[in-house]
């Protein structure tokens, strides 16, 4: 209880302080009215102030997310983008059940080796969802819901041809259905319509990978917006059968925006925004699920070739993908392995619930910068730090950076 009270204490001081001035107010009408000696018209004026406070305090005094389905709409499929009540009074009186993640963000290097089989075979690939509490930025906590406990989830790698078998686990602590929506089935739901799992409860999918390329995986339960921002996305690469040109290093990476009610860097348990998210204004866009996620972890070596696998987990924005200082050698487009990629490409976008796949080699040693190029996102978290060691090229590039200039040029 007292982890509780520490993470949601300036919601309780925001609250106090809104119900105080509230009281004060009235207080004060009260007495102002009574000099009128008007029993009547004071108890009137005190309805409408009552009223007129309700009407204005309640929208936008509590967080959004707390008020659905009160004050919103909605017009899609599901009964809605928000949290129902009775939703959030689980998530507090089992707040001590969820699971502590000391780093919620996907290691970039936690790739499957490529395919070096030659013949179709069946894969099984298991998932777990749950619902965890782990830190956006330091000091600020936000209750993720996850595919094996991190963000994005884990990366799968099969092969045209394959037959595959998903089967998707509900973690018993979970508080809501979850399923999995993989772009790469051809099917009712990409797979959704199967894989839909009470808590406790798990599912199984088989499907065959028809057609190569990298595709987005999420939790489509409805409403899927409100679940992809809480971190229920990941990547799925079926290789062509001829495979991918080789490569010395391989990255995963996944773009991905959250809505909260808290400003940006507010410490303590940020509640969702259901208003944000349907105005599409998020406050935190990352990668790998949380700001400063690809500091240190994105290390190679100059004359090494490097493949970026990156997504975009949505669910509003496109993403401009785009690493400081280097230039694409090849784009594979919208995560298509098909036809032949793009070659030399400086920003490709990548839209929500989309993919590409960049290779580039290195010459020169030295920080470089991913980003999304709209570059106030920047600001928001989207960024990480490729770090190149290895001799200079003069030829290349001839100077010497400075010790700050990580992101220098942009």
């Amino acid at each position: 209880m007292f982890e509780l009270i520490s993470f949601t204490w300036s919601y309780v001081v925001q609250t106090a302080g809104l119900f105080i001035a509230f009281v004060f107010a009235a207080v004060f009408i009260y007495l102002a009215l009574r000099r009128a000696h008007s029993r009547v018209m004071t108890a009137v004026l005190l309805v409408v102030f009552l009223g007129v406070s309700l009407f204005l305090y309640a929208p936008n005094g509590l967080p959004h997310g707390l008020q659905y389905p009160f004050f919103l709409k909605t017009y899609g499929p599901s009964s809605g983008p928000g949290l129902p009540f009775s939703n959030v009074v689980s998530f507090f009186t089992h707040f001590g059940q969820f699971e502590r993640v000391a780093d919620i963000a996907r290691d970039p290097n936690d790739i499957p080796p490529p395919i070096e089989r030659t013949a179709s075979t069946t894969v099984h690939i298991d998932t777990t969802t749950k619902e965890v509490i782990a830190q956006m930025a330091p000091g600020v906590y936000l209750n993720y819901w996850t595919f094996d406990g991190t963000v994005p989830g884990p990366f799968m790698r099969v092969r045209e041809g394959d037959t595959v078998v998903v089967t998707l686990h509900n973690d018993p602590t979970s508080l809501h259905h979850h399923s999995l929506d993989l772009h790469a089935v051809v099917g009712p739901g990409g797979g959704a319509a199967v894989l839909m799992a009470a808590p406790g409860e798990s599912k199984t999918l088989t499907f065959t990978a028809t057609t190569p390329g990298l595709f987005v995986y999420h939790c489509a339960e409805p409403d899927a917006a409100m679940h992809m921002t809480h971190g229920q996305y990941g990547l799925i690469l079926v290789e062509p059968k001829g495979g991918l040109p080789k490569v010395d290093k391989e990255f995963y990476v996944m773009q991905g925006e959250f809505y909260e009610t808290g400003s940006l860097g507010r410490q303590g348990l940020q509640v969702f925004d259901t208003q944000a998210m349907l105005d599409g204004k998020p406050q935190y866009i990352v990668f790998n699920g949380r700001t400063g996620a690809l500091t240190q972890n994105l290390q190679a070596s100059v004359g090494q070739t490097v493949r970026i696998f990156f997504g975009d987990g949505g669910v509003n924005l496109s993403s401009n993908f785009h690493v400081i200082g280097e230039i694409f050698d090849h784009v594979y487009r919208e995560g298509d392995l098909v036809n032949a990629p793009a070659r030399g490409v400086q920003t490709t976008e990548v839209p929500a619930g989309g993919a590409a796949v960049v290779d580039f080699k290195l010459l020169v040693p030295g920080n470089y910068t991913l980003v999304d190029h709209a570059l106030a996102r920047v600001d928001r978290g989207a960024w990480g730090v490729l770090k190149v060691s290895g001799e200079p090229n003069k030829q290349i590039f001839d100077g010497v950076p400075s010790p700050d200039a990580a992101m220098s040029g942009h």
